[in-house]
């Protein structure tokens, strides 16, 4: 397990990190969220060494981070940081032997990425031909080329049109399928609400949430339920125990007040007056909880 642990960091009196802790753990994709400035980049590249903690620590396996084990580590960058005058595999194969692959192996790997990446046809043409979108492909290939024990991605959607997403998002998948903690930054919170196991919520540099997703889900915001019914469902208005959120006609979406089974309550009446199409209850998204938090 990648463990941070009361990270703190400042740029001159700015106080950039304070206290930052949260875990990722094998197998799970992490999504960590925050605004622009709020410390993820910072958090980042403190796990990768590129700046020095101030206070706290990072582990991994119980055991500090050092050089030699950042080097079993997969870092996709924000920034691109690739050659575009160097031609896409030949890049990547490079890469994989600076992390100590023989050519070898570095060659086969760089392969079965770019078949997974959906970019063989691609291979011998310079990295600046592609599109913004192929480039971010590449890049994750380079991030991966290793097969490294933990993955560390730095907003890995950006520039990817749907279909795009997906494959990535199936070639991440794979890798934590396979046991490998994987930390992700996206602005794109559907597509975090899509792929993480766990999240982590980050603001002016401190962690606002961490748990689950589904935890989080269960722990934020009031039961709701929404309701569709044959009728207009206007009388739920003046029912006792609930508000009304959202009411189109027949489709009545509702909060619980007091934290009394008011849902079934609902429903018993909602049956005495004619036919229920359906009633579920509504978990709050992530943009919801993510807005709550900060």
């Amino acid at each position: 397990m990648l463990k941070v642990t009361t990270v703190s960091r400042s740029f001159g009196d700015l106080r950039v990190l304070d206290g930052v802790s949260f875990d990722v753990r094998p197998g799970r994709m992490t999504g960590f969220l925050g605004a622009n400035g709020s410390g993820k980049t910072t958090t980042m590249r403190i796990i990768l060494g590129v700046l020095a903690a101030q206070g706290g620590s990072v582990t991994w396996q119980g055991e500090p981070v050092t050089q030699s084990v950042r080097q079993r580590f997969g870092y996709m960058p924000e920034e691109r940081g690739l050659y575009p005058k160097m031609r896409v595999a030949e890049q990547v194969v490079w890469l994989g032997q600076l992390h100590g692959l023989t050519h070898e192996q570095a060659s086969a790997n760089t392969a079965r990425l770019l078949a997974e990446l959906e970019l063989t046809d691609r291979a011998d043409d310079k990295l600046e031909a592609l599109s913004l979108g192929n480039q971010q492909r590449v890049q994750v290939a380079a991030a991966l080329v290793h097969d490294p024990d933990v993955l560390i991605l730095d907003e890995p959607f950006s520039g990817l049109d749907p279909i795009a997403v997906d494959t990535v998002l199936a070639v991440l998948r794979q890798r934590a399928a396979a046991g490998v903690p994987v930390l992700f930054s996206s602005h794109q919170l559907a597509v975090v609400e899509r792929l993480c196991d766990d999240l982590v919520i980050i603001s002016g540099g401190v962690i606002k949430a961490t748990g689950a997703r589904d935890d989080l889900r269960a722990r934020h915001g009031s039961p709701r339920f929404e309701l569709v019914v044959d009728s207009d469902a206007g009388w739920l208005r003046d029912h006792p125990g609930v508000r009304v959120l959202d009411l189109d006609g027949p489709r009545v979406v509702f909060e619980l007040l007091d934290g009394t089974r008011a849902d079934q309550d609902v429903l018993r009446v909602a049956l005495d007056k004619g036919g229920v199409r359906s009633f579920a209850p509504v978990v709050p998204t992530l943009d919801e909880i993510f807005k709550e938090v900060i």
